[in-house]
């Protein structure tokens, strides 16, 4: 029913796999222009109330965790995973350049999703339901709420981000026209 419905959709609205793909790479642009613009002596501090973690494993989280959901949906099909990063080792253009693998892992799951009439193949654990709106809804949520983190955090520790830098996390429209100049 909801793979019916996905279908009817993307022909009614004809929304297409590379208007998914377009709404992924902007999102991972937002990413990528937050790591850009973190202060580097916060990517070393502790998240308050979470020593054991800083701010970089903080930004590393967000690689590592889209290498996971490849390997679990898309190694078996041919998608390569990309490798992960240490999140207490890497620095910020070390994880920009991961970022920019794991996204392209990320395009081949949509791809994949486009290949399979919509849905994306089921992991042996997964909490959001197969079809593709609810896969990229799902981890362009997950990466919003980790930018929200880092914003948070930098400012509880004494390095609140400049407004250029907050709003700029806002400007979809530019950051979409930085993803299409890649």
């Amino acid at each position: 029913m909801a793979l019916c419905l996905f279908v009817a959709i993307m022909h009614a609205m004809e929304i297409t796999s590379e208007m998914l793909i377009d709404a992924w790479h902007t999102s991972h642009r937002v990413t990528v222009y937050l790591v850009e613009n973190l202060p580097p002596e916060l990517w070393s501090m502790s998240v308050p109330g979470s020593p054991r973690r800083t701010v970089g494993a903080v930004a590393a989280h967000l690689h590592n965790t889209r290498c996971m959901w490849i390997k679990m949906i898309g190694a078996s099909h041919g998608v390569a995973v990309p490798r992960t990063v240490d999140a207490r080792k890497v620095s910020p253009s070390q994880l920009t350049r991961a970022l920019e693998r794991s996204s392209q892992g990320m395009i081949e799951l949509i791809r994949l999703g486009v290949e399979r009439g919509g849905t994306i193949p089921p992991a042996a654990w997964q909490n959001f339901p197969t079809d593709l709106v609810h896969f990229l809804n799902y981890f362009v949520a997950h990466e919003a709420h980790h930018r929200g983190q880092l914003c948070l955090v930098a400012r509880q520790l004494g390095h609140r981000l400049p407004a250029d830098v907050t709003a700029g996390l806002w400007q979809w429209k530019k950051r979409a026209r930085e993803a299409r100049g890649r």
